[in-house]
């Protein structure tokens, strides 16, 4: 069994330690908590513990404070840190209205220094002249305005050619726009200034005495480095405060965050009158640790229950895998959790989906490039895929080898065979005619064995979930695999060996009645469980809907078993495609064109294979393996922890 056992733990004491309890759970790292209502039948006087959340508004606090200066928070576990939630909001507090008043005087100068290069930019366009913006601005009838127009606006000014005061003078350009300036009477100011605003114009920013342009840009890049200075000053607090108070703030930070996880216990949490009352699972290695830690709080006591007392609970489920099987758990996972009761597919995928891969991708130049492809996925991206690649890539060249296929070159190991083995050839030749039969009849006997250890499989996994209908009178029970078998192996004795199985007693003892069974597997499964009421509501309308199900059942059993054909397929697949690649490349010629052809060939063979092949070994493993003994219906063992200890 590959999923650890695990035990239920109901815990109960005053109300006024649920606080400690909670932290211990949390703590702990193994405590996986279930709603209590559950676990017991009288819960009327049940009151849910729903607490607002104290930690939640000041770690939020933090988080936005560190995010907007920029900082990083980073978790790590608090040690012999007891602070009170008062200390906790109070210095979180103080480390947000600090950060918030640099920052907002950071962002304020880093504004304040962005208009002034800009207003130094635009001046620019117009150093050179003579102009001296305060004396124009002093005229008292005529209202000027610099900027610039885009180009594209100043051919349209000659629509305006009948008003005598749209007139735009030019000083210097850029791609994009033309900067100069237009000067209107102060009475006609609104309608030109609008006539120029449907053009586009952008209005420059210019004190009353801003002087000559060589002036004022003098007089802001005076400013500018007094804003620099200032700015450098505000990061330079900014630094030094939280060099200051960086191991604190790590420090109540990692404190807020825990508190904040562990208040999520509360909510499974029911009070009983002045008592608590709250339910989870621990794994059942870490009772003696769990409870010597719970004796020592007062006022609490706790009961345990073994996972598989409690079934009607769907305890959560820890994979238990040694490493090579462990990286299959992916796949698992995928499809669904075993049952704390189900045999657990990891072991099996890995199995069939290795050897499945290998027949499949049988080449032991691309097997190599598939490992290391897979092996850099999961260094590089941490893709779990990529480490499933990699021992199926390694299959891929144990079959390669036996077909003597080295990046579709077919005969580059015959000397290799020649030495070894002392043969002439090849040890399959996957394209000559009998080969070709015993590659077929390979894959519908790999089908067969698959199906029939599975069917036993199927038995055990039914008999420790005491499922007897299933295990017994099932498709894929002893009934089942009696059939199954009986047929198989009588029909390869009568066609290929010449043995006539099919007698009187052969038919009636492994094939009639195996059917028989599995037609009333209903009322025969609910006799053994000592059902009282074991027959149908109506004979009738069971017989007819049995009838229906055990033509399908018996249908599935062919389908299924061919449906392993894909596996031979795929070999001859493969083959196939690597011909074609080898013809297009003497049908270009030339060493460089051969050379560029078969590269380019064995690229696209390799990846559309690689993908063919693993969706089609997954398609086996969860259709024609899983739906005959497994539900994957169990939840994952979840226990709490810290946001940041999760990722």
């Amino acid at each position: 069994m590959s999923v650890k056992p695990v035990k239920a733990v109901s815990i109960i004491g005053m109300i006024s330690e649920l606080d400690k309890v909670i932290r211990f759970c949390g703590d702990s790292h193994m405590f996986h908590p279930d709603d209590a209502m559950e676990f017991y039948s009288n819960t009327k006087d049940f009151v849910s513990v729903n607490d607002k959340n104290p930690y939640t508004a000041p770690l939020q606090n933090l988080k936005t404070a560190a995010e907007i200066a920029g900082i990083k928070l980073e978790y790590k576990k608090p040690r012999n840190m007891n602070v009170n939630e008062k200390s906790l909001i109070k210095y979180t507090d103080y480390i947000a209205d600090n950060l918030e008043r640099m920052v907002n005087r950071k962002l304020r100068c880093k504004q304040e220094t962005d208009a002034c290069l800009r207003k130094i930019e635009q001046i620019s366009h117009f150093e050179g002249s003579d102009l001296d913006f305060t004396e124009i601005f002093k005229c008292q009838y005529i209202s000027p305005s610099f900027g610039r127009l885009p180009k594209e606006s100043v051919t349209k000014l000659e629509k305006f050619s009948d008003n005598p005061y749209v007139l735009f003078f030019p000083c210097t350009e850029d791609e994009t726009h033309k900067w100069g300036a237009y000067f209107a009477p102060v009475d006609k100011k609104e309608e030109v200034d609008r006539i120029f605003s449907s053009l586009y114009f952008e209005k420059m920013e210019l004190p009353i005495k801003a002087g000559t342009p060589g002036e004022y840009r003098k007089k802001l890049q005076s400013e500018l480095k007094e804003l620099m200075k200032e700015q450098d000053e505000i990061e330079k607090q900014i630094n030094e405060f939280l060099s200051s108070e960086k191991e604190k703030c790590t420090a109540y930070y990692s404190k807020l965050e825990e508190l904040n996880s562990y208040h999520s216990i509360k909510r499974y949490a029911y009070r009983y009158h002045n008592s608590f009352i709250l339910v989870g699972w621990i794994p059942a290695e870490n009772e003696e640790f769990f409870t010597r830690q719970l004796d020592a709080i007062k006022s609490v006591d706790y009961s345990l229950s073994d996972g598989k007392d409690e079934m009607k609970h769907s305890p959560p489920i820890i994979l238990k895998n040694p490493p090579f099987f462990r990286i299959y758990e992916y796949y698992v996972k995928m499809y669904g959790l075993p049952c704390y009761n189900e045999v657990d597919p990891t072991k099996i995928v890995a199995v069939t989906y290795t050897l499945f891969f290998g027949i499949m991708f049988g080449d032991m130049g691309q097997g190599l490039i598939v490992a290391i492809v897979g092996a850099l996925l999961w260094k590089l991206k941490r893709m779990e895929i990529g480490k499933i690649l990699v021992p199926c890539g390694l299959c891929g060249m144990i079959f390669g080898f036996l077909y003597g296929s080295v990046f579709g070159f077919e005969h580059i190991l015959e000397p290799v065979y020649k030495k070894l083995f002392g043969i002439d050839g090849k040890i399959i030749e996957v394209m000559e005619p009998d080969a070709i039969n015993l590659i077929i009849y390979g894959s519908v006997a790999l089908g067969f064995v698959t199906i029939a250890l599975i069917m036993l499989v199927n038995i055990y996994s039914s008999l420790r979930r005491r499922n007897f209908e299933e295990a017994l009178f099932g498709p894929n029970g002893v009934a089942g695999f009696m059939l199954y078998v009986s047929l198989v192996v009588g029909l390869v004795c009568t066609m290929f060996l010449g043995i006539p199985l099919f007698n009187i007693a052969y038919i009636l003892c492994l094939i009639i009645l195996p059917l028989i069974l599995m037609f009333l597997r209903e009322p025969l499964g609910r006799l053994c469980e000592g059902r009282k009421k074991w027959q149908p509501e109506s004979w009738g309308e069971y017989c007819m809907q049995s009838f229906f199900e055990l033509f399908e059942m018996c249908l599935s059993y062919v389908t299924n078993t061919m449906s392993f054909l894909r596996v031979g397929a795929y070999i001859l697949v493969h083959a196939g495609m690597m011909l074609v690649v080898f013809t297009l490349a003497e049908m270009v010629g030339g060493v460089v064109g051969y050379t560029v052809v078969v590269i380019l060939g064995n690229g696209l063979v390799m990846a559309l294979e690689a993908l063919l092949v693993a969706i089609q070994v997954l398609r086996l493993d969860y259709y024609e393996i899983f739906s005959r003994f497994y539900t994957g219906e169990g939840r994952p063992f979840a226990p709490v922890a810290t946001n940041s200890e999760e990722q």
